[in-house]
């Protein structure tokens, strides 16, 4: 049915390692996905406790965890954790409480006819923010240094394909040509770390220079290179989560 409206069907039940080994291809490549786990089904279902699928970003499910009525839905939930990173328990069952949602559980109506509940655990499993520090001075250090802590991967060298958080911290090395790239390539969080005064000479000859953050971070009196790094990294974290950013324009969320 999922292929008459135009959704891709559930590829065939596999092996656990077979699906082990596909979870490190899609973490080895930065790929998103939601690990689909069966930890309760009362029958009559098709699925038994411990079976496992991978919901992809193009609705793709590989794996099982039951029929096409619980595909389908698995598949629906499965989209929209992505949007959000969230994780959640799914309920999928003919009894009166569905539909439910609350904090941690989503409940949906059965749409067999052949009844039975499934529990399944939803996990949106997202890549590492991708985070480019230009500069190698005690603010760029700090940079690398809190970015880590968070969980984000600090990349050297030049901008790398997927970046989501360009921080220039340079001084006035370099800084064009790294901002110029930044914005080129639609990085959602650029910062450059100036004055105002400075920044905006120095952004006069960027074309597009507007989108970037200078000053940067939130006002929080920052003084030390460490209270700067957790300032900026606050502004990010505040603009991943509401998608919108401090001037108030629409963000990418993949920020």
């Amino acid at each position: 049915m999922s292929e008459f409206l135009g959704m891709p069907a559930a590829r065939p039940r596999g092996g656990a390692p077979d699906l082990d080994a596909r979870v490190a291809s899609l973490r080895s490549g930065r790929e998103p996905y939601v690990l689909a786990t069966v930890v309760r089904a009362q029958r009559p279902t098709s699925a038994k406790a411990g079976d496992r699928a991978l919901v992809l970003p193009d609705g793709t499910i590989e794996g099982f965890v039951g029929g096409i009525c619980a595909t389908d839905t698995v598949r629906a939930q499965g989209l929209r954790l992505l949007r959000t990173g969230d994780s959640t328990l799914l309920r999928i069952t003919p009894e009166a409480e569905a539909p439910h949602e609350e904090e941690g559980l989503v409940a949906v109506g059965q749409p067999c006819l052949s009844g039975g509940t499934l529990e399944i655990f939803l996990e949106a499993v997202l890549p590492p923010v991708l985070v480019h520090v230009h500069g190698d001075g005690p603010i760029a250090r700090a940079f690398a240094e809190v970015g880590r802590a968070l969980g984000y991967r600090i990349e050297p060298g030049p901008i790398a394909d997927g970046t989501s958080v360009v921080l220039v911290a340079s001084h006035g090395v370099g800084e064009e040509p790294v901002l110029r790239d930044a914005l080129a390539r639609g990085v959602p969080y650029i910062a450059l770390i100036a004055s105002r005064r400075r920044g905006a000479a120095v952004l006069a000859g960027v074309e597009g220079g507007e989108r970037v953050h200078v000053p940067a971070g939130l006002d929080i009196g920052a003084r030390t290179p460490g209270e700067v790094a957790i300032s900026v990294y606050a502004e990010i974290i505040a603009e991943r989560r509401s998608g919108v950013s401090a001037s108030g324009s629409r963000v990418r969320q993949e920020i």
